[in-house]
C-alpha cells in the first residue's frame, strides 16, 4: 500500500510540474545581419535619435493584427529589446552600412564635426501573419544648415511564420533606410532633399 501511495505521489508531482511549465519564449530582433559597408565613405556622421512607436505595439510581446479590428498579443513571441530601440538600432545599422559612416548617438563629438540628425516617428507598425508587414513613419534629417521633413509608407509581404514576418519588417526598415540615406546625402551637401 505504501509503495502504491509513493508511486501515485511521484506521478502526481510529475504531472503538476509539467502543467506548471510554460511554452518556450522566442525572441526576435529587427537588427539586420552585419552587411558590407558602402565603398563610399560619407564625410559626415549620423545621429539617429530615439524612435517613437504607437502605444498599441510598444510592448515586449509581438502584436499581430487580424481582420479590421482584432489584435493578438503573443506572449511567446517577443522583441529582444523595446520595439523603439529595435527600430532605432536597425535603422542605425542600415544607414551606417549604406552611407559608409557611423551612428554617434549619445557619444561626444568635435565642435566642427558634420552630423546629420535623423528623427523617426513610427505612426503604424502592423504585423499580419501570412499577410504583410506595414510600416508608416514621419521622419526628418537635419544639419545645422539644411533639413528635410518626409513621410513614408512601406508594405512588405510576410510569410506564415513569425521569422518570415520579422524578416518582412527588416525589409520594410531597409527600404525606409534607403529613403533616409538619400535625403541625408542631400542635406549634408546643402541641397534640398526630395522625399520618395
Amino acid at each position: 500500500m505504501m509503495k502504491y501511495t509513493r508511486n501515485a505521489a511521484s506521478a502526481l508531482l510529475v504531472v503538476t510540474l509539467a502543467a506548471c511549465s510554460s511554452a518556450p519564449v522566442h525572441f526576435h530582433t529587427l537588427i539586420p545581419p552585419a552587411a558590407v559597408a558602402s565603398a563610399t565613405v560619407a564625410p559626415f556622421a549620423i545621429d539617429v535619435q530615439a524612435v517613437g512607436v504607437p502605444p498599441q505595439v510598444d510592448q515586449p510581446s509581438m502584436v499581430l493584427r487580424s481582420g479590421s479590428s482584432s489584435v493578438s498579443v503573443l506572449d511567446g513571441e517577443r522583441w529582444a529589446s523595446p520595439l523603439g530601440d529595435e527600430i532605432r538600432s536597425a535603422l542605425a545599422a542600415d544607414l551606417s552600412s549604406r552611407l559608409g559612416t557611423h551612428d554617434i548617438h549619445g557619444l561626444p563629438r568635435a565642435k566642427d564635426a558634420k552630423v546629420v540628425r535623423v528623427q523617426v516617428d513610427v505612426r503604424r507598425f502592423d504585423s499580419e501573419l501570412g499577410g504583410s508587414a506595414t510600416l508608416e513613419a514621419a521622419w526628418s534629417v537635419r544639419t545645422d544648415d539644411q533639413s528635410a521633413n518626409c513621410a513614408s509608407r512601406v508594405v512588405e509581404p510576410a510569410g506564415g511564420s513569425y521569422d518570415s514576418l520579422v524578416d518582412a519588417h527588416q525589409q520594410a526598415l531597409a527600404q525606409l533606410a534607403d529613403q533616409i540615406a538619400a535625403a541625408s546625402r542631400s542635406v549634408a551637401n546643402g541641397q534640398s532633399a526630395v522625399c520618395h
